[in-house]
């Protein structure tokens, strides 16, 4: 992605890091002066975070981004824009980007046109083309979910999920198709709940969590149903209701013991995590050790086919597993708990790795933040943390929040909490802005 950052810099032949430093300074210094703010006149950012900024692989902090403002004249949104959506909203730059950009937007109109006609022609029985259509909207929202901002995909969710509850009690479906449509029904059904729960509605998001298991059992998919109760177990842990989260967690594992695909690592993983909230430290160890046995003995069913959020990988594990040791106020840097840590950072750094999810990268961030403050170490913490904070507001989902909430309490307990740098960064996660629903997000 170029944004319109990069195409000022690339214009004013400021790519080099020894060209741009030097003008940096300057803007600062100028700045400083214009507001009487010394601080900034000696602001100078690291080689690395120019490139990190150049990439569009991280925002600038507050400071920074005022001299960026003053200097390019330009607000923070549009900088970190990509150039064609910078000229589609009235900019003069990249008229072919801007082209493009309206034609997506004509075909993903034309194709919602004709997901109407499909849907309303197959008169009397339910044709294989509409069942298509789901099964390829359930895929694309399925992949798309983890790694993608809410907003972009609520609609097409929202849209699907209608759409499979009247074809359900629409009486076309052949007996033979109306397992499908439940399995899909669940799935759609799963996944608003998980939006109505990053979206901070408790109370709607366990309605829909309901429904999703209504169709998992009319479609008698044991999997499917253990992967309902996870959910339940996921909005209530993130709700601060550890003793409701852990039922949820212990009954589907229980229910579904059958069941060995990687939602077999998953329960037992939120066991831990709720024992962990609840202060049970036996109890969380004994769920870790569950959880380690049911990896060995995983077979990848349908739901680990499908990725996304379906499946558990080690990857995510590891990120449960520290999680649920920083509950308990175990680590620091250094030890096995801090080593794995960083591994979990390393891990979901990489947004091209197929289980990469932004919520999951920003949450091992976090607990990597407090594993740094048991050793004082304030730079780290901040580095740590820094990409989270920068995290555009559509992206800041419920865990997102309550996982830098977290950063926060353990700030105000650190020793360097008096610190200057400790100050900004509590003042920050304070006035930190969750997500928030698109227009058509949540039923009146």
């Amino acid at each position: 992605m170029t944004t319109l950052f990069r195409r000022l810099i690339d214009e004013q032949e400021l790519r080099d890091p020894r060209a741009f430093l030097p003008r940096f300074r300057e803007q600062a210094r100028l700045l400083a002066e214009r507001d009487g703010d010394v601080r900034l006149a000696t602001l100078e950012p690291a080689v690395s975070t120019f490139e990190a900024w150049y990439y569009g692989q991280r925002l600038p902090n507050r400071d920074a981004r005022r001299v960026l403002v003053a200097w390019f004249g330009h607000s923070m949104e549009r900088l970190w824009a990509p150039v064609g959506e910078v000229a589609s909203r009235g900019g003069a730059l990249d008229l072919e980007g801007a082209d493009l950009h309206e034609m997506r937007r004509g075909a993903a109109m034309a194709a919602r046109r004709a997901r109407d006609f499909a849907l309303g022609a197959e008169q009397g029985q339910l044709g294989d083309e509409t069942l298509g259509y789901l099964q390829d909207e359930v895929r694309r929202i399925t992949e798309q979910y983890p790694r993608v901002p809410l907003p972009t995909l609520f609609d097409d969710l929202a849209a699907a999920q209608s759409d499979a509850f009247r074809l359900i009690e629409g009486g076309r479906a052949r007996p033979s198709q109306m397992r499908q449509l439940h399995v899909m029904a669940t799935l759609l059904s799963w996944h608003m709940a998980k939006a109505c729960h990053d979206l901070g509605d408790e109370s709607s998001a366990m309605m829909h969590a309901r429904a999703a298991g209504v169709s998992a059992e009319q479609a008698e998919h044991p999997a499917l149903s253990a992967l309902v109760h996870g959910l339940k177990s996921l909005i209530s842990y993130w709700s601060g209701r550890g003793e409701d989260a852990l039922f949820h967690a212990r009954r589907g594992a229980a229910e579904y013991q059958q069941v060995h695909g990687t939602v077999s690592v998953w329960l037992p993983s939120l066991e831990a995590r709720a024992a962990a909230l609840l202060g049970d430290a036996a109890g969380a160890a004994a769920a870790v050790e569950q959880a380690a046995r049911r990896r060995e003995a995983v077979e990848p069913d349908d739901l680990d086919e499908l990725g996304g959020l379906l499946t558990f990988p080690v990857e995510k594990e590891l990120y449960y597993r520290v999680e649920t040791q920083v509950l308990l106020g175990q680590g620091a840097t250094g030890t096995a708990t801090g080593e794995a840590a960083e591994q979990a950072v390393a891990a979901f750094s990489d947004p091209d790795a197929p289980y990469w999810a932004f919520g999951d990268e920003a949450g091992a961030r976090c607990n990597l933040a407090v594993v740094r403050l048991h050793d004082d170490e304030l730079d780290g913490t901040v580095d740590a943390l820094r990409p989270v904070l920068d995290l555009p507001p559509a992206q800041r989902n419920r865990g997102i929040v309550v996982s830098a909430q977290r950063v926060h309490r353990a700030l105000g307990h650190s020793p360097a909490r008096t610190s200057h740098l400790a100050r900004e960064l509590r003042e920050e996660i304070t006035q930190y802005i969750p997500a928030t629903p698109p227009a058509t997000a949540l039923p009146s």
